[in-house]
């Protein structure tokens, strides 16, 4: 008999409303799993047995009853530590916050529990959660469960890594610069950028965020299924007007031309030839399904990634500097003077010149999107990075950074984005290729990707041992 923890969320779901296995079975399954393999890569660095277990009876309890708990009942899930769950530190991999205590939970942890699924534990960050890296003085270092050496991504380091090691069946995540998409490709694993405004988010524990981050930072799901992501995401977008950019849009919108674009080398990214294959192997499985494919450059990626690191830059030297000393975390310090080395500080005007350039750079991206219901672009221009390569140097900082030109340029915009991870290169490092569409169109997004990873091989749970 197969393992509850290997379980997909879909399936777990499916035997826990038939009643053929109970929620808290498969509670005290994934907790059993997150204690035999969290020391190897300490991606969980909060836990709760006790309440995981308490919240599983009130699901059985709930079907006993003849109701219904939700569409994700019974299924174990991670939370990230930068956002607000009631009676849990909101760290933020910061020494500064580990007595940060949320007084109530964040719209999108509230609308997982809506769902009924089970908060086994809480994943790490970076510390601010602003590195594809994922190391901190508070937490420490996770670790790729399918190869310690190299990156498990980040910010959602943490997320990725539980998910693709079998603790819990969907990580929580969240993403202004690919701190979803790129983690999610680091560890084997499927991970949503929802559409800004999707899915409501906000920490009543700390101040209103600043603008570009209101602009920018999304919360999504990872997972090891497509249709995991799927019924995950729908979950996380219910209703919740605490946070003002919620937008009440259909998760599935109107009849579409199966029509890709493939853009191999966007603005002149170096892709890595594994990457390139991963891409060209990903469009061939579209059109084996129908969709015809038309390779072409894509709109602008350079400029709004200037302008979205801009907008970070702008904002943190407001305030966050100030913080950074008090934390005096090594990585974070290193991190924030490279960035700042690359952005010169921008004045009110331009500030206001980013803000604007932004409608001009989305009209171009929505109108190309109309003509392209799908994009497949890179992840990354590379292969997953050696663990910590962007703190070996600032030449090391600065490859990493033109890589990751795509995670960086696209969020200015709003964009939804999916990775879909294809399989691995022969040294064995993960694959996947990223497709973006139109704005509130993530329908089209897990379409495509399920016809990518319908025409590979099932996602395998990673065994860090």
């Amino acid at each position: 008999m197969t393992e509850l923890w290997r379980l997909t969320a879909t399936e777990i779901a499916a035997r826990v409303a038939s009643r053929s296995v109970s929620a808290r079975e498969v509670t005290q399954a994934a907790l059993e799993r997150l204690a035999a393999v969290n020391p190897a890569i300490n991606a969980v660095v909060q836990e709760m047995p006790e309440e995981a277990l308490a919240a599983a009876d009130a699901v059985d309890a709930a079907l006993a009853r003849g109701e219904n708990p939700g569409p994700l009942a019974g299924v174990p899930v991670t939370i990230k530590v930068n956002v607000d769950q009631k009676g849990h530190v909101t760290t933020n991999g910061l020494r500064i916050q580990s007595e940060l205590v949320a007084t109530e939970d964040n719209p999108v942890v509230s609308n997982m529990r809506k769902a009924g699924a089970i908060i086994i534990g809480r994943t790490n960050t970076p510390a601010f959660s602003l590195r594809w890296f994922t190391r901190n003085s508070l937490h420490g270092h996770t670790r790729n469960p399918r190869n310690p050496a190299l990156t498990p991504g980040g910010s959602s380091g943490g997320a990725a890594a539980a998910t693709a090691a079998g603790i819990g069946a969907i990580g929580h995540g969240t993403d202004i610069g690919g701190s979803i998409r790129y983690p999610a490709y680091a560890c084997g694993v499927h991970g949503l950028r929802p559409t800004l405004g999707r899915v409501p988010a906000w920490n009543p524990s700390g101040p209103e965020r600043a603008v570009g981050a209101q602009l920018m930072a999304v919360s999504g799901p990872m997972a090891r299924s497509i249709d995991d992501i799927r019924v995950s995401f729908a979950a996380m977008a219910a209703e919740d007007l605490r946070d003002p950019w919620w937008v009440p849009a259909p998760l599935q919108g109107p009849a579409y031309p199966k029509r890709a674009a493939l853009c191999v080398r966007p603005e002149g990214m170096n892709t890595a030839p594994e990457v390139e294959h991963a891409l060209r192997d990903a469009a061939l499985r579209l059109q084996s399904a129908g969709w015809s494919i038309v390779e072409t450059a894509c709109p602008p990626l350079r400029a709004p990634a200037a302008l979205q690191a801009m907008l970070w830059l702008a904002e943190s030297r407001r305030g966050l500097n100030a913080a950074l000393k008090k934390e005096e975390d090594p990585d974070a310090t290193f991190v924030f003077a490279q960035m700042e080395a690359l952005c010169p500080e921008p004045d009110l005007n331009s500030f206001q010149d980013a803000l604007q350039a932004r409608a001009g750079f989305t009209r171009q991206w929505q109108a190309f999107l109309k003509n392209y219901p799908v994009l497949l672009l890179p992840v990354s221009a590379e292969t997953p990075f050696p663990d910590l390569l962007d703190v070996e140097s600032p030449d090391s900082f600065r490859r990493v950074m033109e890589a990751q030109l795509v995670q960086v340029g696209l969020p200015l915009m709003g964009l939804p984005g999916l990775t879909v991870a294809t399989g691995q290169t022969k040294a064995g490092a993960p694959l996947g290729v990223q497709l973006i569409a139109g704005r509130y169109r993530e329908d089209v997004l897990l379409d495509a990707g399920g016809v990518i990873e319908a025409g590979g091989t099932p996602i395998s749970v990673a065994d860090p041992a």
